[in-house]
C-alpha cells in the first residue's frame, strides 16, 4: 500500500466516522462554515471527493443516504490511489498540473481534515484529529498561505497563541477559532 493511499484512508476515516456517527436531527445543526449546516458541509465533502477523482458528473445527493454516498466517493479516490497509472496521472488544480495522488495528499486530505473537525465541532463528537495527517497538511499549506486566501479558497487565517499544538494552528491557519 502506497504512503498517499494509506495517509489517505486515515484522513478519509476520520471524517467517515463522525458522519457514521449522526444522531437523528444532526443534519440541520450549523457548522463552523458559516454558509452550510451539517448536510451542506457532508455534501460539499462528497462532491470535492468526486471532482478530485475526476467524476464532476457524479454529486452527491443532499436528500439521500449520505453515508453510502461518502463511502462510493472515498471508495472511488482509494481504486484510483491504489493503480500505480491512475496515481500518477497529472490532472489540473488550483495551483497547475499535479499528479493524481499528489492532489489527494495534499488539497483533498487537507480539506477533508478541516471538515472532519467542523462536523465534529457541529454535532458535538470528538474533534480531535489524526496529528500526523494534521502535521502533513499543515506543513504542506504553509507556504501557500497567501495563495489560498481567496473566494472559494481559504477565509483569513486566525493568529495562533504561542505554544498552540498543532491541531491548534492548523485549525487557526484554516480560519477556525478553536
Amino acid at each position: 500500500m502506497s504512503d498517499v493511499l494509506y495517509h489517505y484512508q486515515r484522513v478519509s476515516e476520520g471524517f467517515g466516522s463522525r458522519l457514521l456517527a449522526l444522531k437523528p436531527g444532526q443534519l440541520s445543526l450549523p457548522t463552523p462554515c458559516s454558509d452550510w449546516d451539517v448536510r451542506n458541509l457532508v455534501v460539499h465533502v462528497i462532491d470535492t471527493h468526486w471532482r478530485v477523482a475526476s467524476m464532476p458528473e457524479r454529486e452527491a445527493d443532499p436528500a439521500g443516504d449520505l453515508m453510502s454516498q461518502w463511502s462510493d466517493a472515498t471508495a472511488a479516490v482509494q481504486t484510483a490511489l491504489a493503480d500505480p497509472e491512475t496515481s500518477a496521472t497529472l490532472v489540473g488544480g488550483m495551483f497547475g498540473e499535479r499528479s493524481f495522488a499528489s492532489l489527494v495528499d495534499s488539497l483533498l486530505s487537507a480539506d477533508t481534515l478541516f471538515h472532519t473537525w467542523d462536523l465534529a465541532r457541529a454535532t458535538s463528537q470528538g474533534e480531535e484529529l489524526d496529528k500526523e495527517a494534521v502535521t502533513r497538511a499543515l506543513a504542506y499549506l504553509t507556504p501557500l498561505d497567501e495563495a489560498i486566501r481567496r473566494p472559494g479558497g481559504f477565509g483569513p487565517k486566525i493568529d495562533s497563541a504561542p505554544g498552540a499544538d498543532i491541531q491548534t494552528r492548523f485549525l487557526n491557519f484554516g480560519g477556525r477559532a478553536v
